[in-house]
């Protein structure tokens, strides 16, 4: 059995052309959604990834604020940009793009952005929402993973689901948004006892761990949906924290490393622009754009 692969570049795709069409009709009604970026320093792959950001924000139909700052840039520089940021009505999401230089505080960072803006789904209101069921805005990249999961096999009620990686950005908020979904959610970590028997138990398996090639092809139940987080840069170019020629061949369904979930982040990221751009403004939520 060979798995069927999960597009997610194709369904990133798909995603913006009704993000557009969303921000096209709350054009006509006189708003247009606004995303500020704000960028300290000057670490190569974020600039990359600001600029893609940038750009498919105004390709939606959006408006992008990018705030570039000096590596160098005081602590107290950054939270005042932030409050400014978050008064002005234009500016309907904030993010902040990270790591953060070494003399910040990440965490004060975060959440000095009015939780109406955190578009990164970061604050800890948010978090807190999310994990006990209310309304909020949510991580993109597990609101991604949660997308392509629901539009492969439907209902994921009763499915057992097993998150490999406990960070607060993909692992924590992706068994939340599981656990909403009615699935039987596990965290697995490095002090797991038996990882690849647990893995085999899944039914959902999402690997974000950063780690090349770190579950195994055997690690996977017959037929399993395989959601590979990780993009790992090594001699052999990008590749995920699956080992995906061996999982491929187990798998019922898996997501590549490049072209999986990574288009979804960014694509997820102008979808909680525009539900926070709705919210602000009291209208519906986006159909299909929220948990």
């Amino acid at each position: 059995m060979t798995a069927t692969l999960i597009d997610g570049k194709a369904f990133a795709a798909g995603l913006r052309q009704r993000i557009a069409a969303e921000v096209a009709a709350m054009r006509d009604r006189g708003i247009t959604p606004g995303l500020a970026v704000v960028l300290v320093g000057e670490d190569p792959a974020s600039q990359v990834y600001v600029r893609s950001k940038g750009k498919q924000t105004v390709e939606v139909g959006m408006n992008s604020y990018e705030h570039k700052l000096p590596a160098d840039t005081a602590e107290a520089d950054l939270l005042a940009l932030i409050k400014r940021l978050n008064g002005d009505p234009d500016v309907n999401g904030i993010l902040v793009q990270l790591p953060l230089p070494g003399h910040m505080d990440e965490a004060a960072v975060i959440n000095a952005i009015d939780p109406a803006k955190d578009v990164d789904g970061f604050h800890i209101l948010n978090v807190g929402l999310l994990a006990t069921g209310q309304k909020s805005m949510v991580p993109c990249t597990p609101l991604g993973c949660l997308m392509m999961l629901r539009d492969h096999l439907g209902s994921l009620s009763g499915k057992r689901a097993v998150v490999v990686g406990r960070s607060n950005i993909v692992g924590k908020p992706m068994a939340q948004l599981l656990l909403r979904d009615s699935a039987t959610v596990t965290i697995a970590h490095s002090r797991t006892q038996d990882l690849p028997a647990l893995c085999r138990e899944a039914d959902i398996l999402v690997a974000a761990v950063g780690r090349p090639h770190f579950v195994k092809g055997d690690w996977i139940k017959p037929g399993a949906t395989v959601i590979d987080v990780g993009i790992n840069r090594t001699e052999d170019g990008l590749v995920g924290d699956v080992d995906f020629a061996a999982a491929r061949e187990v798998a019922g369904a898996i997501t590549p490393v490049p072209g999986g979930v990574g288009p979804m982040t960014i694509a997820c990221l102008l979808a909680n622009t525009l539900t926070a751009t709705a919210r602000v403004n009291g209208l519906p939520d986006p159909e299909g754009l929220t948990p």
